[in-house]
């Protein structure tokens, strides 16, 4: 080997060695510089679903065919979720105090007189709220307690420090839907709930894990004027963490008791925009200018590509292809890449089956797609 031959073969070792260190370094400059609202991420709805058994469908189909229809779907456990690549789940919750409210539901509702027990562990005897989605018709679900499922999510966490934030849609079903006839009913949020509710949330994940209200105002007077300056974390600030996101708009005063800042409060509430306390809107029926818009003055949307099986039984992507287009940072849809539809294939994802990509409303003309996920694998 010749003298001009050695020096190549150092030079190209050295690259080797040195390109790996250099994406590393591309990337976390990149977590420094890019925000959570400025990214795309793939999520489910209702994640928590378990679906119906044979039983509980061929008795629910003949009673009740639309909605059965509706709620014809189910999700793997959470954490499996996860590691396919989710980053935004949805869980449906019941207050149930004093616990026992949902343990036998009245026959002949499904749930109770179609397929297996839906508690074999029994832990709807157990006081706190409660993760299912209808109640009496339809309450199987992967964890069945707020404290199991977040549980799952925390431990799935700790196990993958380097995650892009994980955003966690609660929504609080309240008194005023409609329970079955003679079906069980239940509590209202109240603040007292909400307490309840935060103290749920924290005797899973210690508050450092947490993405807060107070966090994101910092020294703001509003969460309003903290987000229109830009004041979301950035992805190396919220990497490993999670962020609570309250499905209610008509809960958002309730929760915060009028205080217009959540000072104190562990919740992002659905929010009328331009109010003090907006930064985190819903906007699952709207238009696409709308949700640009939105995205453009710096809030944090979610919304849905898909709802009730329709756009999976006719595989249509129409729903599907405005919500992406949209730039709402939060897609959900029953059916992700790693959960396509049995009856053609439906599905959600973003290039190459990815689940998240930089947001192409507002994102920073240097981000890059593959440097998102795990910066400890560039």
């Amino acid at each position: 080997m010749t003298a001009l031959q050695k020096i190549a073969v150092v030079n190209s070792t050295a690259w080797l060695l040195l390109a790996p260190l250099s994406a590393q370094t591309t990337s976390i400059s990149q977590d420094q510089s890019i925000r959570i609202n400025q990214i795309q991420v793939i999520g489910t709805h209702n994640s928590y679903h378990a679906g119906l058994t044979p039983g509980e469908a061929a008795l629910l189909r003949q009673q009740q065919r639309r909605l059965y229809e509706a709620i014809d779907y189910r999700h793997p456990p959470l954490d499996q979720q996860l590691t396919a690549g989710v980053r935004q789940i949805e869980l449906d919750i019941f207050p149930d105090p004093q616990g026992g409210r949902f343990t036998h539901p009245p026959v002949p509702s499904p749930a109770a007189s179609a397929g297996p027990n839906f508690d074999p562990e029994g832990e709807m005897h157990k006081p706190g709220f409660k993760v299912m989605h209808l109640q009496d018709l339809d309450q199987r679900s992967t964890c069945l307690t707020l404290v199991h499922c977040l549980a799952i999510v925390r431990s799935w966490s700790r196990q993958h420090p380097e995650h892009l934030p994980v955003f966690i849609l609660v929504d609080c079903k309240t008194a005023r839907i409609a329970a079955p006839s003679g079906g069980v009913t239940f509590e209202s949020m109240t603040p007292v709930l909400f307490d309840a509710l935060q103290g749920e949330i924290l005797s899973v994940f210690l508050p450092g894990e947490i993405i807060t209200p107070d966090q994101v105002r910092g020294a703001h007077a509003t969460l309003l004027e903290a987000i229109s300056a830009g004041g979301w974390p950035t992805l190396a600030a919220a990497r490993g963490k999670v962020i609570f996101l309250l499905d209610n708009l008509d809960l958002a005063s309730v929760y915060d008791r009028g205080d217009g800042a959540l000072r104190g409060r562990i919740l992002f509430p659905d929010t009328t925009p331009g109010t003090p306390d907006s930064a985190f809107v819903e906007v699952n029926n709207g238009t696409r200018g709308k949700i640009e818009a939105l995205v453009r003055q710096g809030y944090l949307v979610r919304t849905r590509a898909d709802a009730d099986t329709r756009e999976a039984r006719a595989a249509s992507t129409l729903r599907r292809d405005e919500a992406l287009a949209s730039g709402a940072q939060l897609i959900s849809t029953d059916y992700p890449a790693s959960e396509p539809a049995a009856w053609t294939g439906y599905s959600v994802s973003l290039a190459q089956g990815s689940m998240v990509r930089c947001n192409p409303i507002n994102q920073p003309p240097a981000c890059r797609n593959d440097l998102l996920e795990s910066p400890a694998q560039h």
